[in-house]
């Protein structure tokens, strides 16, 4: 009688057991801690990468004027584009920034074309600023009306550009600037429009006056949990809206509390674990535990090689991020010449372009992009899924690190060579053609025992006929062609 009374028992536990519908929940991968978050590996997808492109791109396109910063100086008293935007557009209490936002039509905009563009130029990866520092998104929000659906061109430019980039077979990538909107404008300032509690949504929460610093110093106050919750809300909106295979930051992140930064960082992986994508997540200085996401500079590069993957962001203007009626491009030279010794050192290029307001990608702008495409085309296998080597190259020039410090460095020369690998077979790019007809690559000399192998054949990317060379202990000489084949870098494939 008892161990009948124990198997019904046994028998009704069980039949409880099994009407138990409560969905389980899937347990997390990732935890919000830095611990938990630096077992994320970087895919192999932005390790074969190598080239992006994003673009700046908002109400500040519209005066076209010094800067992507337009939004914060035209607040700054004294300041020489308040000076311009009070001369050309009146007194800050009457035509303040958010004045732009209806004059930003973007009747051009294209994003198919855009799209096609950065896939001619070699882009693995691309997509828009989803919101910079001046606090109007550009994806169809439900947590505010500044945005780019409900205000200025009427349409998902995020939204747009993620289905556009897609279809060509890149990466979707969305950068994120909103931490620096703490404090961007001058909302104590009751004067102007920014101090105007009914434009908070734009502006931001008042601060108190001065709050704003740059960079290389901490915002005194740091904002309050409302603004650090509604940093996260809005993040969380654009990956579940758009499922961003990178999610890109600027510096000053560290202003957000590092509970918030840990959160945002959990839910994206966890998210893409969900979604079955493998993501990239990026950040500056020490905004984010080393190891837990990728390491970007600005303007930037490393002086030697690292055994880490890194990125850097550049704009192919050297004055701004944003069109500005007086641009000063990059020769495609040197934006060429930057990515193969980013490469060589283990980054990847970010590389920025400035649209007009309307939506027009000027015509030195596409020229450049396409000749980077035209020398992608002939010599990207020495690019795309390759690794560094055991050194970076060789030659004279001498690469000056820190943040926005690439207006310092010098153009290479002939005698600079980057080396690239991948498999047996070893890449040397030489920045310049050699005038002398010779180009000798001492790192390859049997002298420096950097070879595991002996060299059976070299052959120039691009050149349909045969180059002499010989090894010895001074290193590996190349007789070249008469005329230099092609325009830019030059592409020596070893094996």
């Amino acid at each position: 009688m008892k161990t009948k009374s124990l198997i019904n028992l046994l028998i009704a536990v069980l039949l409880l057991w099994g009407c138990d519908n409560t969905p389980k929940r899937k347990e997390q991968t990732y935890q919000p801690d830095w611990q938990s978050l630096k077992q994320h590996q970087t895919p192999d997808w932005f390790l074969d990468a190598k080239f992006g492109i994003y673009f700046h791109w908002g109400p500040y396109s519209v005066p076209a004027y010094q800067t992507e910063w337009y939004s914060h100086w035209m607040y700054e008293e004294g300041h020489p584009v308040r000076k311009h935007h009070e001369e050309t557009y009146g007194s800050l209490d009457q035509f303040g920034y958010k004045d732009f936002i209806p004059m930003f039509k973007a009747t051009q905009f294209d994003a198919d074309e855009w799209a096609e563009l950065f896939k001619q130029s070699g882009a693995q990866f691309a997509g828009p600023v989803a919101e910079h520092a001046d606090g109007f998104a550009m994806w169809d929000s439900d947590l505010t009306t500044w945005d780019a659906v409900d205000m200025g061109p009427k349409r998902d430019i995020v939204g747009e550009m993620a289905k556009a980039i897609r279809k060509q077979g890149m990466k979707f990538v969305a950068t994120y600037h909103r931490h620096w909107m703490y404090a961007w404008y001058t909302t104590w300032d009751v004067r102007v429009d920014a101090g105007d509690p009914q434009y908070k949504g734009l502006y931001g929460p008042k601060v108190p006056e001065g709050t704003f610093v740059m960079a290389d110093k901490p915002t005194d106050p740091l904002p309050d949990a409302a603004f650090n919750q509604e940093w996260l809300d809005r993040l969380d909106e654009l990956m579940d809206k758009y499922q961003p295979d990178m999610i890109w930051f600027d510096n000053k992140m560290d202003i957000i509390g590092e509970e918030y930064r840990q959160r945002f960082l959990a839910n994206y992986y966890n998210k893409a674990e969900e979604w079955g994508q493998e993501v990239v997540c990026t950040y500056k200085f020490t905004d984010m535990a080393e190891g837990s996401a990728v390491l970007d500079l600005e303007r930037a590069r490393m002086s030697e090689k690292k055994d880490f993957p890194w990125l850097t962001d550049d704009s192919m203007d050297w004055k701004a991020w944003s069109h500005i009626a007086n641009p000063k491009y990059k020769s495609t030279n040197r934006l060429i010449d930057f990515l193969v010794d980013v490469v060589s050192k283990n980054g990847a290029v970010l590389l920025n372009i400035p649209p007009t307001a309307d939506g027009v990608i000027e015509q030195e702008v596409r020229d450049r992009l396409l000749e980077m495409g035209e020398w992608l085309s002939i010599n990207g296998e020495a690019i795309y899924g390759t690794r560094p080597w055991k050194i970076y190259g060789e030659g004279p020039q001498e690469i000056v690190e820190g943040h926005l410090s690439e207006n310092k460095n010098p153009d290479a020369v002939a005698e600079d060579i980057r080396f690239t690998t991948k498999g047996d077979t070893l890449y040397a790019i030489a920045l310049a053609w050699p005038e002398s007809g010779k180009l000798m690559i001492r790192s390859l000399g049997t002298d420096q025992q950097l070879l595991d192998k002996a060299i059976n054949q070299v052959q120039l990317l691009g050149y349909d006929g045969t180059v002499e060379w010989a090894q010895t202990a001074e290193g590996l000489e190349i007789s070249l062609p008469k005329q230099p084949v092609g325009k830019h870098a030059f592409v020596f494939k070893v094996e």
